[in-house]
């Protein structure tokens, strides 16, 4: 069974910072979801489909 590793650089992580292995790291996950670099693909409809009523 394989340990987890820090998301960030790959080194084992430590107790103090976890899932992390330094600060340094936590604050580079920090900065990326602050500054957007992390995002949830998303898929928008088209609204005007739902305005019209079912055709058979």
């Amino acid at each position: 069974m394989s340990r987890a590793k820090c998301p960030i650089c790959g080194k084992p992580p430590t107790a103090e910072y976890r899932p992390f292995c330094s600060r340094r790291c936590a604050d580079v996950d920090l900065q990326r979801w602050l500054t957007g670099g992390y995002a949830v693909p998303a898929v928008e409809e088209d609204d005007a489909s739902n305005d019209e009523p079912p055709q058979d």
